[in-house]
């Protein structure tokens, strides 16, 4: 396999449609006006993601919008086709999976994994299709212009652009191209003693200095009239560097993120959304994160909504320092069925956490009982949809006011249930079968277990201002040493800038070490309804699953820069070195020749040994990690993580050979079609697309119709940014 072809999406990657009509069948004419104007916010703040990708995404996206808004993929197909140079019926194929692929990730980035993917098809075919299209036809100059700025670019795979990262590490767009990880420490001194969210920013060095840009519609350093401005517009130094803090960081989509949560106030069900949509409105007018957190305060008063939705600057996953958040915005209509089992778990929670192996000290002083709903999303603007998602993000809130769950069930389905058994890597015959059989169903209880009792769990010890402790200084004891606590977080820290590169995926190990760590409990299977030889296999499979998912994981790794591209992947391995270190032959990781003839890997799991081997050695690593994350000890915490990310030939294990035959038989990931909404008679309507490449593409080019001016506002916030990424 070259090199090359680990970069193409293949032509039958699977499509998948994102059914939500029956849930949005069910909503009453309000609240589909609701959801309607949430969807659009989602949508357009979605299209942020394309500036905060790569240099060339926007353009990308551009092109593509302009080629497919003029006509049909199906009558473009048949013009590149029958073109003398143009592309064949295969080679357009790739191009539509190029242009498919290209939309789910809102980028040319794979927002699972951050690698670069290119076009499938030679350069010159898919200038064919472009020079053979409606677009080029009425607008030759101007199409030239754009296919001479991205195409070079668009398929260029030089080391540093092959991934994301900062520096000599990959690409980049939420720093300038002349930043590295120097430019972004002292930075984050710079914000810390600010006390500026970093957040909702990015980092540009000029010759005049550092230049901090906050998201908001409002350009203007001045107080917006009318509007309670917490944003403090200051410039200053620290080690010498100048910094400027500046507001209107992609002004004109924040403009339309605002403009249609004002409209969608208008629908809203209660007093709690009303006072969240005008909050989030005032965050991003002015830029300000203290008001998207009081918005978020109101979002976790709004209990059991029929339309749930939540939007901002969220994931810190793809700044390669692992402080700013990628735009996302998702509107999503309540699962009642599966809802109810969630309902039981929170109900069960408190009998739960201290099953947990850490002392009650290290717990949160009372458990916050939140929203936990599954969902069926019916927007989710963005680089990509997960499974299930904890939030807010902001520890301050989480640890002392509340927080909420949700699985996403539509995309849990779409995504994991048309599998067929020959994608099933890497096990044998029987637990190949059992794994087909169960995977849904312990994904959801692992999904529901993270989620909930995971992220939800655990206390930061903190020294306030005043001087005074959250915890009794003076007799908590270190778990591992015995000791007094010597270490805490101050005032103006965060467990995102005290751990930054590690905080997306310790936390995540530690949710998933607590899922597998609890999965065995019969009182937990039972809320989702399994009891007896059935929960022993639905367990079995959740454990078997985590050390699977720690082998795929290997693709996620980049040898050349010895880093981890996905924050759940990477934690994932960790999780699978912790069972392998363990040894009496729990888990074993062999490689072998496949039925075809070559290298293949076989996993083995002792399930007679999950509850006597594998759940001693995760509670006593997962102890550490909460340790170490309480007691904000990034040194110890670090070491420990860095311990068992190593990726090495050296040992029992030659991974760097396994992670070949891993990208050797690794399987297309699914992408899945969104419907569209529109108002038509003051009624709001919901069209579905084919789970096709063509579906798939139509969608993107019938929701950012022509007279909605995206294509030239996305535009414009590229030349903005274009001389700082050259």
């Amino acid at each position: 396999m070259s090199d090359q072809s680990q970069y193409v999406l293949p032509t039958d990657s699977p499509v998948a449609l994102l059914d939500c009509k029956a849930a949005f069948g069910l909503l009453t004419d309000r609240e589909k006006q609701y959801a309607h104007y949430l969807s659009q916010a989602s949508w357009y703040g979605g299209l942020i993601v394309l500036l905060q990708t790569s240099p060339e995404s926007p353009g990308i996206f551009v092109l593509l919008q302009k080629m497919f808004q003029t006509q049909s993929p199906k009558d473009l197909q048949q013009a590149a086709t029958s073109a003398p140079d143009g592309p064949s019926e295969e080679e357009f194929q790739a191009l539509m999976v190029y242009a498919a692929g290209f939309y789910s990730n809102m980028g040319n980035y794979k927002s699972f994994g951050d690698t670069k993917f290119i076009p499938g098809l030679p350069v010159e075919k898919f200038k064919a299709a472009v020079w053979s299209s409606a677009a080029y036809t009425a607008d030759p100059s101007g199409i030239e212009t754009l296919w001479t700025a991205v195409s070079g670019p668009m398929y260029s795979l030089t080391n540093k652009e092959k991934q994301l990262g900062l520096g000599d590490k990959g690409t980049t767009t939420y720093f300038s191209s002349n930043c590295d990880l120097k430019d972004a420490e002292i930075a984050q001194k710079f914000l810390d003693e600010k006390k500026i969210s970093p957040y909702n920013t990015r980092l540009f060095k000029t010759k005049e200095g550092y230049e901090v840009r906050l998201a908001s519609s409002a350009t203007s350093a001045s107080p917006v009239e009318g509007m309670k401005d917490d944003v403090q517009f200051l410039s200053g130094q620290i080690d010498g560097a100048n910094f400027t803090v500046k507001r209107g960081d992609y002004a004109p989509l924040m403009e339309k993120v605002v403009h249609n949560l004002k409209l969608a106030k208008s629908y809203a069900a209660n007093p709690s959304e009303e006072k969240m949509l005008t909050e989030y409105a005032r965050s991003f007018t002015i830029g300000s994160i203290d008001a998207h957190k009081d918005g978020s305060r109101h979002w976790i008063q709004d209990k059991g909504p029929i339309v749930e939705s939540y939007i901002g600057f969220i994931e810190s996953y793809r700044d390669p320092f692992g402080v700013r958040g990628e735009f996302e915005g998702f509107v999503a209509m309540v699962n009642k069925q599966m809802s109810a089992k969630f309902a039981s778990l929170v109900g069960a929670a408190e009998e739960l956490l201290p099953l947990l192996p850490w002392p009650q000290e290290y717990e949160k002083d009372r458990f916050l009982r939140p929203d936990f709903t599954s969902l069926d999303i019916l927007t989710f603007g963005g680089s990509g949809i997960p499974a299930g998602i904890n939030i807010p993000n902001y520890d301050d809130i989480r640890q002392s006011e509340g927080f909420k769950n949700v699985s996403l069930g539509n995309v849990l389905n779409a995504a994991y249930t048309s599998d067929s058994p020959d994608k099933i890597t890497f096990l044998g015959p029987n637990d190949r079968e059992m794994f087909m059989k169960y995977k849904v169903p312990s994904f959801e209880v692992q999904v529901g277990l993270h989620e909930l009792l995971g992220h939800g769990s655990g206390k930061l010890f903190k020294k306030e201002a005043d001087g005074t402790f959250n915890f009794d200084a003076e007799n908590v004891k270190h778990t591992e040493t015995g000791e007094k606590i010597s270490s805490w977080y101050v005032a103006g820290e965060t467990w995102d800038s005290k751990f930054s590169v590690i905080a997306s995926s310790y936390e995540e190990c530690r949710a998933e070490c607590v899922g597998i760590y609890l999965s065995p409990n019969p009182q937990v299977l039972k809320i989702f309804g399994h009891e007896g030889q059935e929960a022993e296999d639905i367990m079995y499979i959740n454990w078997l699953n985590m050390v699977r998912a720690g082998v795929l994981a290997l693709e996620f790794y980049t040898p050349q820069t010895t880093s981890w591209r996905q924050a759940h992947m990477w934690a994932r391995f960790v999780i699978l070195q912790v069972l392998l270190e363990v040894g009496e032959d729990f888990v074993t990781v062999t490689q072998t020749q496949g039925q075809d003839g070559k290298p293949d890997i076989m996993i083995t799991m002792d399930r007679g040994k999950v509850l006597t081997v594998g759940k001693p050695a995760i509670g006593a690593f997962l102890r550490k990690l909460q340790v170490y994350k309480s007691t904000a000890d990034y040194p110890s915490g670090k070491a420990l993580y860095d311990k068992y990310s190593a990726v090495s030939e050296e040992g029992t294990h030659k991974w760097l050979t396994l992670r070949d035959i891993v990208l050797a038989r690794k399987q297309p990931r699914r992408m899945l079609v969104q419907v569209n909404t529109t108002v038509k008679d003051n009624k709001v309507e919901m069209q579905e697309y084919e789970a096709t490449t063509a579906g798939l593409v139509q969608s993107f080019a019938d929701r950012f119709p022509k007279e909605a001016g995206v294509e030239q506002i996305v535009a414009e916030l590229w030349e903005k940014d274009r001389p700082y990424f050259s």
